[in-house]
């Protein structure tokens, strides 16, 4: 049997395969503890379950339009109104079964052969594969903690061409958790003036900011910001819902949002009809309360982790503004992100995911969506196998 040739050029997640490894290897009955997924450790919220069932009871088990209902196509633009004051209509606005799917049509729709996609890296692992998949060709700005894991205006600048496309921002960022300020977001739209790149902004971790600070949707910006940012989000993170796979894009243009849905009729239709009615009360703002909690223990224990990595010699963690990752310097041990995650995992039992994955070496992504007595021991570990080294 010949496989086609478009598979070859696409890698597989290495968060998911070692977030698999570590359950595999937890259920042979080894010791380990896995940071490597991106996955709050909070249950979905009760009003979003209880609407859940309460669709089933109505009878809302049947196809849907393949962009998704009224209903929840509406709460999503009241949602962005209320945020950020942007204003949209039911023809701006795709559901699709997450932000991962949203990102796959969108870049089906847009991007031809040789098409040029600006990803400033360390970057979530699929923005490139599903570039490549595309036959574009991911153009990578390189970042370190120097900057705070973020693009200058002028890299942007230097790495526009005739062939640009698109340039990809994602704030929070994974694996980073550097947030671009509103200031920053309008240099960067400065540049793209007179230009027909369009920007694709993954917002997912927008709800999850710390101290105090206030999140910039790229599209609020300016006027011209609005018209060319494509915004994908969804519910996976802010109300842990990762399991019913709920993403949506917005844009002004219904001409693009057209296209994805005549992708998405032929590949998937709609999304599951329950996950898009349970969606409405989070969307609405009926989980807020529920939200503000999980934002605030992922506060208190990204504090506790940063302070602690940053005693360990070797290491020093950047202090994310969001998100709730870490994503640690390793330099000072190894620059072999690969190998110090293999042999932790070995040595220690405990596992995360090489910042060779996020197409950053010498770094390593520490996911703090678990318990903090778990985080507290990993750290541990983690602070002998250093010092044995």
């Amino acid at each position: 049997m010949k496989i086609a040739n478009r598979m070859e050029n696409l890698s597989p997640s290495v968060t998911m395969a070692i977030t698999a490894l570590a359950r595999e290897l937890k259920a042979q009955g080894k010791d380990i503890l896995s940071f490597s997924a991106g996955e709050p450790d909070f249950n979905t919220p009760e009003v979003i379950k209880q609407a859940a069932i309460q669709a089933i009871i109505d009878g809302h088990t049947k196809y849907t339009a393949v962009e998704g209902i009224t209903e929840t196509k509406q709460a999503i633009i009241n949602k962005l109104k209320r945020d950020h004051n942007l204003e949209y209509n039911l023809d701006h606005i795709i559901i699709s079964n997450g932000a991962k799917h949203s990102l796959f049509n969108l870049f089906q729709v847009l991007i031809e052969k040789g098409d040029e996609v600006i990803i400033p890296a360390p970057y979530w692992v699929t923005y490139p594969e599903q570039v490549k998949y595309s036959d574009g060709v991911p153009v990578i700005i390189e970042t370190d903690d120097s900057a705070d894991f973020k693009i200058t205006a002028e890299q942007l600048k230097n790495a526009i061409t005739d062939k640009t496309r698109i340039l990809l921002l994602n704030t929070p960022s994974n694996p980073t958790g550097a947030v671009y300020s509103k200031e920053e977001l309008v240099e960067i739209g400065k540049v793209l003036e007179g230009t027909d790149i369009l920007v694709l902004s993954d917002e997912m971790y927008e709800k999850i900011m710390y101290d105090g600070k206030k999140f910039t949707a790229a599209a609020e910006v300016s006027h011209d910001m609005y018209m060319r940012t494509v915004t994908i989000n969804g519910l996976s993170k802010a109300v842990a819902m990762t399991g019913w796979r709920f993403g949506y894009l917005a844009t002004p243009r219904p001409e693009l949002v057209k296209s994805m849905i005549k992708l998405q009729g032929q590949v998937t239709s709609n999304v599951n009809s329950i996950t898009q009615y349970a969606a409405i009360p989070a969307l609405e703002g009926e989980a807020d309360e529920t939200m503000e909690i999980m934002r605030k223990e992922f506060e208190k224990r990204r504090d506790v982790a940063v302070k602690s990595f940053n005693a360990i010699d070797g290491l020093s963690s950047f202090n994310p503004d969001g998100a709730f990752y870490l994503f640690i310097n390793i330099q000072g041990v190894t620059s072999d992100s690969m190998k110090f995650c293999a042999d932790l995992l070995e040595e220690k039992g405990v596992a995360l995911v090489p910042g060779l994955a996020f197409g950053t070496e010498g770094y390593v992504r520490f996911s703090f969506a678990t318990d903090l007595e778990t985080i507290e021991e990993g750290i541990r570990r983690i602070k002998d196998f250093v010092e044995n080294k």
